[in-house]
């Protein structure tokens, strides 16, 4: 199972690590075949080894500007950082020792740049309570343009023992003005130890240490061409030095252990190269700067809503960092991944994607940090490759109109047409949308305010109709977006304040709206706010005992989430009310109704009250009579009490525990077995990714399409088929996995997933 044609790689996330030079890769093998004497043999063999390790440290030196002072290979910047930090506090533990006998001993700290990548500040953390030194550890503020703040550094220097900043920022590339940051560090404390991280500097800007009372500055190969493994640390030569690895003596005794010749050869390369611009496959600065602009000119015409996270000026011309507004991070990730194009969402440093500390720390606003993405190159980028990208990003922004996200008229037939159901999220906030194809009808429920354009251009793109957009229930969390698209869509249309439609009409004591054929039928279920309503998607019916029959989904908001009740300790919650409303609930749909909550905190994306009820003993027992009102009121004021340990700087709207939150066993397939599994057996094969990464990427099998957004409405429509074998399978495993895992706590008990998704099946 393969992908289609698959387009040539387009590498963009340099910053993270880059390929290997040709001439890199050759001079390693090279050294391995001929030049593999240990250094520390006083044979010729031995001799010619030593050689080229002495001829890598020199041309070192020269790269960065060091006629003084120590260069020693390393395993990389990490361990640079250690060398670094371990040498300055060891020998600021003696003066600390001394200061003990003072009658007013000063109070020390260690300060970094606010937006350092996280070994500094975690290195600085560990060694500082290993060696018991136990200063104050103080993040140096940036401004908007993450320039540190050198009044801050002005008045805390002088009783700071050790002081580490970068120069340049691994996400934004950012660069610090270093000669300006030695005369404040220098007149504030002649004597504090200066870090200064060089690893992102390298080839993309100059170099001149041996101008500046910078201590130590670690650097590392792999961030330039060079093979991972290979790295050094500069020492300026009145600096303290402690080996943090001993053994054999070897680099003089400063750092032990048989040196990485195949390392050393290979990055003696990169070195020639920066030395010898004519003979260099790197550009310059100039010709880096309009690939940049370039990139940012495509980026610009293809999403007009693209917003930079960074100053051109006081950057390197080598890593743009942006956010696109009303598309998260990991949208556009998955985006540019289906167009063979690699990026990152801030640091690659660790896979999860979160806020950017970096951009929090800079001031840009909340979504920016969320939805930010890093798009980085190396000096060695070419024309061609640059085309090539501003080629492929093109064609992926016009891929979006196959989702409906962007709005392309030439092309709107093109579309992969809506009918059902659409979970939208931000965060862990959802929105629903339903269509009805047949009608070009719709409804939103609980729409939020950031993904206001993203459900405009949907109701645009398919021409679809808005018959009603309602909230389940006032938010505590968020604020509504109903108003901007009410008042776009159904500006004459009268409602009460959640939105429900005044001209409603009646069966019994229930009040429905028609979408299409169906009934969207409004139950009043307050508990966690007193004006909380549950909204029941329905075929139409003739007494209210045949609900549950006819019930598709319930939009419950928060009265029912998946794992936990709501929370019923808001001034306008009442617990005695949820009560008789779970009682109420249950009465109309049944068991086996499909539940779509205001929130997923657990990305389990729905659920069924027969599922809860398996896991929460507190709504079983609310359900199946065993508890009283009182009762239910003690213990639900129980699980809302494990709110304070999970709130944060977000308000949860129900209380999550552990136990009820475990992930289920799921079959894994590679791709040998699963092509056998479909070879032999009746297996189903269900591609998860949204239609724009399908379009980009059509796969050789005979796949069917159910977009994550859209898997609730696959599940309802399956209910019949739990028992059959389907198979998920995404770009990387990760989304097929959290979708075979809810798809099996709802009773499809021979659901799988492909681990490593068609990212694995080169």
């Amino acid at each position: 199972m393969k992908n289609k044609s698959p387009l040539s790689q387009i590498y963009l996330d340099a910053n993270a690590t880059t390929p290997v030079l040709p001439q890199a890769a050759e001079a390693a093998l090279n050294s391995m075949k001929v030049l593999f004497g240990n250094p520390s043999s006083s044979h010729i063999t031995g001799l010619k080894a030593k050689d080229l390790m002495e001829q890598t440290r020199i041309n070192a030196k020269k790269v960065i500007g060091a006629d003084t002072g120590k260069v020693i290979f390393t395993s990389g910047a990490t361990e640079g950082i250690q060398t670094a930090i371990i040498s300055a506090l060891v020998e600021a533990k003696k003066q600390i020792e001394a200061d003990k006998l003072s009658a007013t001993p000063p109070c020390y700290s260690l300060l970094y740049g606010a937006t350092e990548h996280k070994a500094v500040p975690e290195s600085l953390k560990h060694w500082n309570k290993i060696l018991g030194i136990n200063a104050e550890i103080k993040a140096i503020p940036v401004d908007t343009l993450g320039n540190l703040d050198k009044q801050f550094i002005a008045k805390e220097a002088p009783n700071a023992l050790m002081i580490c900043t970068m120069a340049v920022n691994n996400e934004t590339g950012v660069f610090q003005d270093l000669a300006e940051l030695d005369k404040v560090i220098r007149s504030a404390n002649n004597d504090i130890f200066w870090m200064v991280d060089c690893v992102q500097a390298l080839g993309k800007t100059s170099l001149n240490l041996a101008n500046t009372t910078i201590d130590y500055a670690p650097f590392s190969g792999h961030k330039l061409y060079a093979p991972k493994g290979i790295g050094f640390v500069y020492i300026r030569q009145s600096a303290p030095f402690t080996p943090i690895i001993a053994g054999g003596g070897q680099e003089s005794g400063l750092r032990s252990g048989t040196e990485n010749l195949p390392g050393m050869a290979a990055i003696n390369v990169i070195f020639e190269m920066l030395l010898n611009q004519q003979d260099s496959a790197f550009a310059d600065i100039d010709i880096l700067r309009g690939y940049q602009a370039q990139l940012v000119d495509t980026l610009r015409a293809v999403f007009p809503e693209v917003v930079f996270n960074h100053n051109f000026e006081n950057s390197v011309p080598t890593t743009l960092n942006f956010a696109i507004a009303g598309f998260s991070s990991k949208e556009i990730m998955d985006l540019f991944d289906a167009a063979n194009i690699r990026v990152s969402s801030g640091s690659a440093c660790s896979s999860k994607v979160t806020r950017s500390f970096v951009l929090d720390a800079m001031g840009l606003p909340a979504w920016q940090s969320e939805s930010a993405i890093r798009m980085s190159f190396g000096p060695a980028m070419t024309q061609a490759q640059v085309d090539e990208a501003c080629a492929r990003i093109t064609s992926a922004a016009k891929a979006l109109t196959h989702s409906c996200m962007i709005l392309d008229s030439g092309e709107i037939n093109e579309k992969q047409p809506l009918d059902g159901l659409v979970q939208l999220r931000s965060g862990s906030n959802c929105t629903w949308v339903y269509a009805d194809q047949q009608s070009k009808q719709a409804f939103i429920i609980d729409p939020l305010p950031e993904i206001n354009d993203r459900l405009d251009t949907l109701l645009q793109c398919q021409q679809l109709e808005l018959v009603a957009i309602i909230d389940t229930h006032g938010h505590a969390d968020h604020q509504s977006g109903r108003t901007f698209l009410a008042d776009k869509h159904l500006p004459t249309q009268q409602t009460d304040a959640l939105g429900w439609p005044q001209d409603c009409q009646q069966f019994s004591q229930l009040q429905y709206i028609n979408i299409g054929k169906q009934w969207l039928v409004k139950v009043a279920t307050p508990g966690h706010t007193d004006d909380s309503m549950s909204l029941l998607l329905c075929n139409p019916f003739d007494n209210e005992q045949d609900i549950s029959q006819q019930c598709q989904f319930a939009f419950c908001g928060d009265t029912i989430l998946m794992g936990s009740l709501g929370r019923t300790n808001f001034d306008s919650s009442s617990a005695a009310s949820m009560f008789l409303s779970l009682k109420k609930l249950h009465s109309l749909i049944g068991d086996q109704t499909l539940i779509c909550a205001s929130h997923d905190y657990n990305n389990e994306f729905t659920t069924h009250l027969s599922a809860e009820c398996a896991r929460n003993l507190l709504l079983a027992n609310t359900l199946n009579g065993s508890l009283n009102l009182t009762q239910f009121k003690v213990q639900k004021a129980q699980l809302d009490s494990h709110l304070c340990d999970q709130s944060g700087s977000e308000i949860m709207c129900g209380a999550l525990t552990e136990s009820q939150l475990t992930g289920q066993p799921i079959v894994e397939y590679n791709h040998q077995s699963l092509n056998d599994a479909l070879q032999q057996e009746n297996v189903t094969l269900i591609d998860i990714r949204e239609p724009h990464e399908y379009a980009l990427q059509h796969t050789e099998d005979s796949s069917e399409n159910v977009p994550l957004t859209r898997l609730v409405q696959f599940i309802q429509q399956q209910q019949t088929q739990k028992h059959h074998k389907w198979v998920l399978v995404c770009r990387s495993g990760s989304r097929s996995l959290v979708a075979a895992q809810a798809m099996y706590r709802l009773g499809f008990d021979n659901v799988a997933h492909l681990k490593g998704g068609y990212a694995l099946s080169s």
